[in-house]
C-alpha cells in the first residue's frame, strides 16, 4: 500500500469536506427524502428518487473520504530540514529557455497544476525527490521529454484552498 501523505492544508480541506458531508449535506437530504416520502407513491416521486440517489453519493464520498484520512500522514514542510528536494518542498525550475517554474510537492489528494501544486507520484514530483540544486531532470509525461534544472527550493508552508461546497443548493 502506497502511503499517503498530505500537507496540513491538504488533510484540513479532506476533514472539512468530511465533516460538511457528515453535518449538513447528508442530514438536509436525509430531510428531504422524508418528506417525499411522506407524499406517497414514491415510484414517480423526483424529490424521493434525487434524494435517494444523492444519499447513496454521499455514503460513497464519505466513505472515500473516511479511507483517505485514515491512511494519511501529514508532513509539515515547514518541519523539514533536508538539503535535498523531499515532499513538501517548493522548488523553482528552469526550462532552459529563460521560464521559471514554481512547483510544490504535494499529496494526490491536493494537486491543482493551476496553483503548482503537483503529486509526488506524477512524472514531475517524483524526478524531482532526491535532487538537490544544480541538479538537471528529465521528465517523461505524455506530452514528450521535458529537461529542467533545479534553480532552488524551499519548504515553506503550502496554502491550499479551503473546502467550498459547490453542488446543488438548498431547494
Amino acid at each position: 500500500m502506497a502511503k499517503n501523505y498530505i500537507s496540513p492544508g491538504g488533510f484540513k480541506k479532506l476533514q472539512d469536506e468530511y465533516n460538511f458531508l457528515k453535518k449538513e449535506e447528508r442530514p438536509r437530504i436525509t430531510r428531504l427524502v422524508a418528506w417525499a416520502a411522506s407524499l406517497g407513491d414514491r415510484s414517480e416521486n423526483a424529490d424521493y428518487l434525487y434524494g435517494k440517489k444523492r444519499l447513496r453519493e454521499i455514503d460513497r464520498r464519505m466513505r472515500f473520504l473516511s479511507k483517505r484520512i485514515n491512511e494519511a500522514e501529514v508532513v509539515d514542510p515547514q518541519k523539514i530540514t533536508s538539503n535535498k528536494v523531499q515532499f513538501g518542498a517548493t522548488v523553482t525550475l528552469d526550462d532552459g529557455s529563460g521560464l521559471k517554474r514554481i512547483v510544490s510537492i504535494v499529496g494526490v489528494d491536493e494537486t491543482d497544476a493551476r496553483q503548482g501544486r503537483v503529486s509526488w507520484q506524477s512524472p514531475l514530483g517524483s524526478a524531482l525527490l532526491g535532487k538537490e540544486v544544480g541538479d538537471e531532470i528529465e521528465v517523461r509525461a505524455p506530452g514528450g521529454v521535458t529537461e529542467y534544472e533545479i534553480v532552488a527550493f524551499k519548504y515553506n508552508e503550502i496554502l491550499i484552498e479551503e473546502f467550498q461546497y459547490d453542488g446543488p443548493g438548498e431547494s
